[in-house]
C-alpha cells in the first residue's frame, strides 16, 4: 500500500467513488460520513492525508483543520478539500484556514493522483524527522524538540522569493502584484538567467512560471533544483501559463511543492507561499534539531571533541584508506598525568577546565584530515594521517609538548598549573590484519605503550612496536 487515506463526506455515493478511483491506485482507504467521532478515527487509522468535502453535516473542511491543528500528532497530516463547486472566496477562504488544496467536481484522476502522492510524499518526510527528533529513539541524543506544528511555526525575517518567467515583463509583473501582499524580498530572474539564481543568497522559494510551449525546459530546471545540494529545501511552486491542470499535475510529480492548476492569482499565491514557507521553518528547524542531536550523540559535550563512539568507525575508514592507498599514519593514546589531583586540590571546576584547554591545544596541534577525541576521563586518542613510522616520535612529542610547553592559567586559580601527559604511539596500518581488525589491534597497542610511559616515569612518549604495512 502507498498509504492510508480517510475520506470524510456526507454524501455516501462520493465517498465509494473515491474509494474506487483510490482502491485501484494501492491506497488503503478509510471513510467517514461526518467530523464526529474524528480524533477516535485518526488515532486509530493513521491517515497519511484526508480527503474531505468542503461541507459536512456536522461542520466544514476549515472546521475538520482546526481541529487537526489543535493536536502536535494530527498537525501536519495534509487536508484536499472537495467542493461541488468552489469560487475564489471559498477557495482563499480554505487555503488560509491551512487546507492545503481545494479539488472540484468532477474530479480529474491525473490531478488527483498528482497532488495526493506530492503531499503524502511531504508528510512522510515530515513524519521522518519527528521520529528521529524524538528522545531516547538514538542513544546520545539530546531533548526532544518542543512541540510545536508548522501552522505555528514564523518563517524567519529576510525571506527571499525568486519569481521565474519565460521574460522580463512576466516575472516584473508578477512581482508588481505581488510586492503589496507579502512581506518576502522579491527577485525577479528570466528562466535563461539561472546563473543569479543559483547565486547567494539561494532562494527560500520560487516561482515558476510553466509554460506548455517551453519544451519541458522549466520542468527540467525544477527537477534540477531539487536535485542540488544547495537548493534541495528550496519551496518550488509552480504556476501554469496559461492554466493547465495536467501541467500542474506534471509540475508535482516533478518535485514542486505546490502548484496553482488554475494558473497565476495573486491572492492564492500569496496564501500558498506562506503556507509553504510555514512548512519549510518547520522542516528546517526538524532537520536542524536532528542534526543537532546525531553531533550530541558522537561528540563530548564538555570539551567538544568527538567521542568514542565516533571515534572507532573513523579510525575504521581511515584504515581501510590508508590499505588502499598504502600510506602510513599514526595512533596515539594520551593520558593527562596525576589529574586526579587537580581534582582533589583546586576543584572539580578547575579539572573541567584543564580537560577543555587540554582539547583545544590537542585540535590546534593537528591538520584537518586528523582527529582527536576524548575517550575516557582524562584520555584522548588521536589519529594523525601521512605519519610513517619513522616520524611516529616526532609525532608523539610535538602532542606532548602542545600539553606541557605553556602552562595552564585556569580561572579562580591565582598560580598557573603545569599539566604533563603521557603519551603511546602505534604505527599503522598493520600487516596481517583486515580493515575491521586495524581499529581495536592500533587502540590497543598505543595504549599498552601508555602505559608503558605511565610506568617508566610520566611525561614522556612511548611507542609500541614497529609492525607498520
Amino acid at each position: 500500500m502507498q498509504g492510508t487515506i480517510l475520506i470524510i463526506d456526507g454524501v455516501a455515493t462520493n465517498r465509494i467513488m473515491l474509494k474506487v478511483q483510490l482502491t485501484a491506485a494501492y491506497y488503503h482507504v478509510v471513510q467517514a460520513g461526518a467530523l464526529a467521532g474524528l480524533a477516535d478515527t485518526v488515532r486509530r487509522t493513521r491517515p497519511d492525508l484526508i480527503l474531505c468535502a468542503m461541507t459536512l453535516p456536522d461542520g466544514t473542511a476549515q472546521d475538520l483543520k482546526a481541529i487537526l491543528s489543535e493536536q502536535e500528532s494530527t498537525a501536519a497530516i495534509p487536508v484536499i478539500a472537495l467542493a461541488c463547486q468552489s469560487n475564489r472566496h471559498n477557495r482563499l477562504a480554505a487555503l488560509a484556514a491551512g487546507i492545503e488544496d481545494v479539488l472540484e467536481y468532477p474530479l480529474d484522476d491525473v490531478v488527483l493522483q498528482a497532488r495526493i502522492r506530492s503531499l503524502i510524499r511531504t508528510f512522510s518526510d515530515t513524519e521522518e524527522m519527528h521520529r528521529h527528533s524524538v528522545p531516547n529513539t538514538t542513544p546520545g541524543f539530546a531533548e526532544a524538540i518542543q512541540p510545536l506544528s508548522p501552522a505555528h511555526v514564523t518563517p524567519d525575517a529576510g525571506i527571499n522569493v525568486a519569481l521565474v518567467a519565460q521574460n522580463a515583463a512576466t516575472a516584473a509583473l508578477w512581482r508588481a502584484r505581488l510586492e503589496p501582499h507579502v512581506p518576502y524580498c522579491l527577485r525577479t530572474h528570466q528562466l535563461n538567467d539561472m546563473q543569479t539564481l543559483m547565486s547567494e543568497p539561494v532562494p527560500d522559494a520560487v516561482v515558476l512560471e510553466i509554460d506548455e510551449n517551453a519544451c519541458g525546459a522549466e520542468l527540467r530546471l525544477l527537477a534540477d533544483l531539487r536535485a542540488r545540494t544547495a537548493t534541495r529545501q528550496t519551496v518550488i511552486i509552480a504556476v501554469p501559463n496559461p492554466a493547465s491542470p495536467l501541467l500542474a499535475a506534471e509540475a508535482l510529480d516533478r518535485g514542486a511543492h505546490d502548484a496553482m492548476q488554475a494558473g497565476f492569482c495573486v491572492d492564492e499565491l500569496a496564501l500558498r507561499l506562506r503556507t509553504q514557507l510555514r512548512l519549510k521553518a518547520h522542516g528546517d528547524r526538524l532537520r536542524s534539531h536532528v542534526r543537532d542531536g546525531l553531533k550530541a550523540a558522537v561528540t563530548d559535550p564538555m570539551t567538544g571533541l568527538y567521542n568514542r563512539r565516533y571515534a572507532l568507525p573513523w579510525l575504521a575508514r581511515m584504515s581501510r584508506q590508508a590499505l588502499d592507498t598504502r600510506q602510513s599514519f599514526a595512533v596515539f593514546m594520551a593520558d593527562l598525568d596525576h589529574f586526579k589531583s587537580i581534582n582533589d586540590c583546586y576543584g572539580h571546576q578547575a579539572g573541567d577546565a584543564v580537560l577543555v584547554e587540554t582539547a583545544r591545544r590537542l585540535q590546534a596541534s593537528l591538520g584537518p584530515n586528523d582527529l582527536a577525541a576524548r575517550v575516557g576521563g582524562e584520555e584522548f586518542m588521536i589519529a594523525m594521517t601521512g605519519i610513517s613510522p619513522a616520524d611516529l616520535r616526532d609525532a608523539g612529542e610535538r602532542l606532548r609538548r602542545a600539553i606541557n610547553q605553556e602552562p595552564f592559567h585556569i580561572p579562580g586559580i591565582p598560580a598557573p598549573l603545569r599539566v604533563t601527559v603521557s603519551i603511546g604511539g602505534a604505527p599503522g596500518p598493520l600487516k596481517g590484519a583486515t580493515p575491521g581488525e586495524q581499529s581495536e589491534m592500533l587502540i590497543g597497542m598505543a595504549d599498552r605503550a601508555l602505559y608503558a610511559a605511565k610506568h617508566a616515569g610520566r611525561d614522556r612518549v612511548t611507542l609500541a612496536a614497529q609492525q607498520a604495512a
